[in-house]
C-alpha cells in the first residue's frame, strides 16, 4: 500500500487526477451524445452520432492506457495502483457501455426508440455528473470523504432506478411486441444502456475503496 509512513513523507505524483478527470468527461459528454441520438428518429443521424461516440470511446482508450503506462513508470501514486488502474478500466466501462449501445442502434435501426431507452440515458448522464464530482474531490480526499461518499451512494441509487426502468420494459415488451426481430434489436439495446449504470455503479465502490485506505 502507498499509504505507509514513508510514502507520507513523499510527494506523490499528482498526474493521475487529471487523466482520471477528463475520462470522466468524456462520459458526461457521451451521455449527452447519446440522449440525442434516442431522441432523434433519423437513422442516418444516428450513424452520426456513434461515429461521434466511438471517437470519445478511442479517446478514453488511450487515456486509460496512459494511465497504465504511467503507474508503470511513477514511484509513488496517490493511491493504490491497483485501484488507480481498476478505477481508470471502470471509467472506461461505463464509456464502452454508451459506445455499444450507440453502435446497435446504429447498426440495427430499431423501429421505434422507447421512452425506456431515453430515461435509461438520461440516469447514465445523471451518474457522469456524480462521478465527475467524486472525481474532483479525490486530489484532497482526507477534507472531503464525506461528500464524496454522498457521491457514490448516489450512484447506487441511479443504477436501482435504472434496473427497475429495465425490468419493466422487458416485461412490457414480451407482452407487447410481437416483432421477434424487434425483440431482439431492443433488448440488446436496452441491455447495454442498463449495463452501462452498471459499470457507473462500480466506480462508485472503486472509489468507496479508496476512502476506506486513505480517508
Amino acid at each position: 500500500m502507498n499509504n505507509s509512513f514513508f510514502s507520507r513523507l513523499t510527494p506523490k505524483e499528482p498526474k493521475f487526477f487529471p487523466v482520471l478527470k477528463e475520462m470522466s468527461d468524456i462520459i458526461l459528454k457521451t451521455s449527452d451524445l447519446m440522449i440525442a441520438c434516442l431522441r432523434d428518429d433519423y437513422h442516418q443521424k444516428a450513424m452520426d452520432y456513434y461515429r461521434k461516440i466511438k471517437e470519445q470511446e478511442s479517446l478514453a482508450d488511450n487515456l486509460s492506457h496512459q494511465i497504465f503506462d504511467d503507474l508503470n513508470t511513477t514511484f509513488i501514486t496517490p493511491f493504490d495502483r491497483e485501484d488507480i488502474h481498476d478505477l481508470a478500466n471502470l471509467l472506461d466501462d461505463v464509456i464502452d457501455g454508451i459506445n455499444n449501445s450507440a453502435k446497435r442502434i446504429a447498426l440495427y435501426n430499431p423501429k421505434q426508440i422507447p421512452d425506456s431507452a431515453i430515461t435509461l440515458a438520461e440516469l447514465i448522464k445523471e451518474a457522469a455528473i456524480y462521478i465527475g464530482k467524486a472525481i474532483d474531490e479525490l486530489d484532497v480526499l482526507k477534507r472531503s470523504s464525506t461528500k464524496i461518499k454522498e457521491y457514490c451512494n448516489q450512484l447506487h441509487v441511479i443504477e436501482n432506478k435504472a434496473d427497475d426502468v429495465y425490468e419493466h420494459f422487458i416485461t412490457k415488451m414480451f407482452h407487447e411486441e410481437r416483432d421477434g426481430i424487434e425483440i431482439i434489436k431492443l433488448k440488446d439495446i436496452m441491455y447495454e444502456l442498463e449495463k452501462a449504470t452498471d459499470s457507473a455503479e462500480y466506480v462508485g465502490k472503486i472509489i468507496k475503496t479508496i476512502i476506506v485506505k486513505y480517508a
